[in-house]
């Protein structure tokens, strides 16, 4: 048996599922996540969610280097600085999912807190989002503004590209990535409605009862 094969095999399992229902296309998206050992399984560069094999990932050892499997994803950069700035960070997740590539476009967004708060999961799971600016696909610069947080933030949006979540473990950082990608899908259906979102009070008491990172 494969090392780490059950890790290999949820990677691609979570992956197809992104893939079949709409939140990434083609070959766009990465996610890597913590071996056992302390290394890393990263997807390979150009592959698509939706056909990705367990024995061709890209392995990295403990202390970063790239020693099986295919090459991995070009912005390998943005993983690492969330692994080396949130320490207990397990799994990250990148997509371009097509509702939060367009509302980071938008004119009037709070860059420090991109979404609007609508509803008590996106709170839960995400804290603010950042909104970073616009960088080159697999410009190092996108991992330097993310160390540039000091580790603050659990997920960020990289303006006209796509979300970026870290968390404990796998599932959790494919779960809240998706609650991103699903709240700014309600931010652009209500955007000019005057929607009632959460009021102060609401987002406290959330805060507090299930311990977000909130700053």
């Amino acid at each position: 048996m494969m090392k780490d094969s059950k890790l290999r095999e949820d990677i691609c399992v979570l992956a197809r599922s992104l893939f079949d229902r709409g939140y990434t296309c083609g070959a766009s998206g990465n996610i890597s996540a913590r071996t056992k050992d302390g290394g890393l399984l990263v997807t390979p560069t150009g592959t698509c969610f939706g056909r990705l094999d367990p024995t061709e990932l890209s392995l990295f050892s403990r202390d970063g280097q790239h020693v099986a499997g295919l090459k991995p994803t070009k912005e390998m950069s943005l993983h690492s600085a969330f692994y080396d700035t949130r320490t207990a960070t397990g799994a990250v997740v990148h997509l371009h999912s097509s509702h939060s590539v367009a509302y980071s476009m938008l004119p009037n967004i709070d860059p420090d807190n991109m979404l609007p708060p609508m509803t008590p999961y996106s709170i839960m799971k995400l804290g603010k989002v950042k909104l970073l600016p616009y960088f080159m696909p697999g410009d190092p610069a996108m991992g330097d503004a993310v160390r540039g947080l000091a580790g603050k933030r659990c997920a960020v949006m990289l303006a006209n590209h796509g979300p970026v979540v870290a968390a404990k473990e796998l599932e959790a950082a494919v779960y809240a990535i998706e609650e991103l990608e699903e709240t700014a899908k309600l931010a652009l259906l209500l955007r000019g409605a005057n929607p009632s979102v959460l009021n102060h009070e609401q987002i406290d008491n959330i805060i507090k009862t299930f311990n977000v990172e909130w700053d």
